[in-house]
């Protein structure tokens, strides 16, 4: 056999195992869709391929086909595994100068309702719903809003809830804070108890943290803002289109949506239904009308 021969072998034997390993990345997901109803078939592939090898790497796994039967069968390897496909990265005040902007630019409208339903969706562990309710108790306006604090991961959930965080943490939060426009200490808003941090409880009050997936969920409420950052981004085109449509019908006409830095409403099927408000930091503003009937207009 030539060299050339021998490449092309070769070649053809990693192609075979690339296809070989996109056969077992949509099996494993449709049998979680099939066995425990999280739908993962239409997340950014290559996302979910770095997590499923990251959880595989972990386990000491040789296969991802290995893990189908597996979490079949056994409902703690599967939540394992979902914990590492869910996971979100995230901190209190994180990219402060989205806060800053939310705080100056988007809070002065808000003042002008009599009440503020807010929804944030995919809030993973809580860090960001805690910092969003700082902000609006500084502003006077925590009072009269509710905060609707959604993820399908119930193990982040309780996280949130528990309201516990590492104490390694506080150096950067607080300076996110200040940052962020913040008006007293951080230091304020939690008890350090060994090597941890409690936020205060009164930060809670207006909070109802619930499961709800973007995936195959629908509108959860009618809100004047809605904050889900740095989440689409894992998801491909046609469940990108499928989640804004859900924002664009819970949002109240003149109503906020705030995205991560990578995200953007341009060229999906709802563009035509929001304003750039605050283009750098992705905040766009509804111009979608309901109908008194409950039907929808653009």
């Amino acid at each position: 056999m030539s060299l050339v021969d021998n490449s092309v072998e070769k070649g053809t034997i990693a192609v075979k195992r690339l296809d070989i390993e996109q056969i077992e990345v949509d099996l494993l997901v449709e049998a979680i869709y099939q066995r425990y109803g999280y739908d993962f078939r239409h997340y950014n592939q290559a996302s979910i391929k770095r997590r499923l090898r990251h959880h595989l790497t972990k386990i000491g796994g040789d296969k991802l086909a290995d893990l189908i039967p597996e979490i079949l069968y056994n409902p703690d390897s599967f939540k394992a595994l979902f914990f590492d496909l869910s996971v979100t990265v995230t901190e209190m005040f994180r990219d402060p100068w989205f806060f800053l902007a939310l705080r100056e630019k988007v809070f002065p409208f808000l003042r002008t309702f009599p009440f503020i339903n807010v929804w944030q969706a995919g809030c993973a562990t809580g860090e960001e719903v805690y910092s969003l309710a700082i902000m609006l108790k500084e502003e006077g306006l925590y009072k009269r809003t509710h905060i609707y604090a959604t993820d399908f991961n119930d193990g982040a959930l309780a996280i949130a809830r528990n309201r516990i965080y590492p104490i390694e943490k506080v150096k950067e939060y607080s300076s996110n804070y200040q940052k962020a426009g913040g008006r007293r200490s951080l230091a304020d808003y939690y008890q350090a108890r060994y090597d941890s941090i409690i936020i205060d409880p009164s930060l809670q009050e207006n909070i109802t943290f619930a499961n709800h997936n973007l995936a195959v969920d629908g509108v959860f409420a009618e809100v004047h803002l809605i904050l889900c950052r740095n989440v689409l981004i894992y998801f491909n085109q046609a469940l990108q289109n499928r989640v804004f449509s859900i924002f664009r019908d819970s949002l109240c006409y003149n109503g906020f949506l705030c995205l991560g830095s990578k995200e953007s409403v341009r060229f999906s099927q709802v563009q035509a239904n929001f304003n750039d408000f605050s283009s750098q930091e992705k905040i766009y503003q509804s111009k979608f009308k309901k109908r008194a009937t409950g039907s929808l207009v653009g």
